[in-house]
């Protein structure tokens, strides 16, 4: 969230920016409010003054036993019923301008490229050269029928379409690889391990910026205000709501495995079929807690380890710096990272890796005791997908696909597949 301050300080330049995004928020109604509110707030003020100085007036009239004291008693309750009369005025603006916050975006960052769509967006790198087969490769598709890794059909008789059933060496392949991630990230990266409630409360939603834009997009209990966790960034993120860190205790790392749940409202007939958009999906999720002063730094940092995940893959990919129109609600700037799916002959988003500077952090309320000014200041939020695992295992098995339709096994999953070097089908 932004601060009303800022805004108001900074007008054009937030309009420029929600311009920029793509958006049209008529953040002149919001200003409008602002200003109506500070108006009544201030006239609220100066009748208290007023209110305070007949109060003092009259006690010590009442104490030499002077006259008028009743009449000054008079002109004093005058001043409370004004009072009283403006005070709903004020709490019938404040939620209507508390509302219009939530839905105002955060600033892009001056490095963010300019634009709307996918087109705008700038490669900033690639790793590993795509595979160049002397036979015809077959899809992700096509390689989990043969291998019977995956079972789509039975998945859509157990819940329904976009779920997927992994099945033996399918499934262990996917256990193997978000135990991998968690030990790379734990062990060499230095974050701390967490396993979070996969439901999460109405605020927690919206201190990560989920809610209110993003509602339909999520699943939400009938009976309770909880919803579905479409991403780790939400519960682990909200550890530390309403808290303050010590200074000397920042960096704070966490790293978090999570199934994630999206209702992919609106995107219905767009790459429904496979694992490329799904309902469910397995996700190791790197959360930062950061100083203001570190946290684009701390972002190329996050951005490095996500992608150490996809070299010990061996899994070519791209950075792709998103464009304006592209980064999400919260983010002043993010990068994605792109795999190279080559049967498909796409490029698939398998991570986003964004800091939010301290547009969540107002909204949670977390903040940091600065050692510069001895007074609590709001940290920086970073995230990042490290890495999500639907498309992340397209890649993997169309990249390292052989002849004969089995997989190899990159060097570094090998200890946690048992030693064994391929997917083979269990029926040949």
């Amino acid at each position: 969230m932004l601060d009303i301050k800022f805004i108001r300080e900074n007008a054009d330049a937030v309009k420029k920016a929600v311009k920029d995004r793509g958006l049209d928020l008529g953040l002149g109604t919001l200003l409008k409010l602002d200003a109506e509110k500070r108006k009544l707030v201030a006239e609220m003020e100066e009748l208290k003054y007023k209110k305070n100085l007949l109060s003092e007036q009259i006690a010590q009239m009442m104490l030499g036993q002077k006259a008028g004291a009743k009449d000054l008693v008079g002109d004093a309750k005058a001043l409370s019923q004004k009072i009283s009369q403006l005070k709903p005025k004020v709490e019938e603006i404040e939620p209507k301008l508390a509302e219009m916050l939530l839905n105002v975006p955060n600033i892009c960052h001056k490095s963010v490229p300019v634009g709307s769509g996918r087109q705008a967006n700038k490669i900033i790198r690639s790793w590993g050269k795509p595979p160049k087969p002397n036979f015809n490769l077959r899809n992700h598709l096509e390689l989990a029928e043969h291998l019977g890794i995956i079972d789509f059909t039975r998945a859509s008789k157990i819940t329904g379409s976009n779920f997927v059933l992994f099945m033996g060496q399918g499934a262990r392949l996917e256990r193997a690889l978000y135990n991998f991630m968690l030990d790379l990230h734990t062990k060499k990266h230095g974050y701390t391990e967490v396993f979070p409630p996969y439901l999460v409360n109405r605020a927690s939603m919206t201190a990560t910026g989920q809610l209110p834009k993003l509602e339909e997009d999520m699943y939400r209990l009938k009976d309770d205000d909880y919803f579905l966790v479409p991403t780790a960034e939400v519960p682990v993120t909200n550890i530390h709501r309403n808290e303050i860190f010590k200074e000397e205790d920042l960096p704070k790392c966490y790293t978090a495995y999570t199934a994630c749940f999206r209702r992919e409202a609106g995107s219905y007939g767009k790459d429904t079929r496979g694992l490329t958009r799904v309902h469910q999906f397995d996700k190791v999720e790197l959360v930062k807690f950061v100083t203001p002063e570190s946290s684009y730094d701390e972002l190329e940092s996050l951005l490095k380890d996500a992608e150490e995940v996809l070299q010990l893959l061996e899994l070519p990919y791209r950075v792709v710096a998103l464009c304006t129109g592209e980064v999400s609600f919260a983010a002043s700037k993010c990068y994605d990272l792109e795999a190279w799916a080559p049967a498909s002959k796409t490029w698939l988003e398998v991570s986003s890796c964004s800091n939010f500077t301290d547009f969540q952090a107002r909204r949670a309320n977390i903040k940091y005791r600065s050692s510069r000014t001895n007074k609590p200041e709001y940290v920086h939020t970073l995230n990042g997908s490290g890495v999500a695992l639907a498309r992340t295992v397209i890649a993997l098995l169309e990249n390292h696909q052989k002849p004969d339709g089995n997989i190899s096994i990159p060097k570094a999953l090998l200890p946690y597949m048992d030693g064994k070097t391929e997917i083979g089908n269990p029926h040949i």
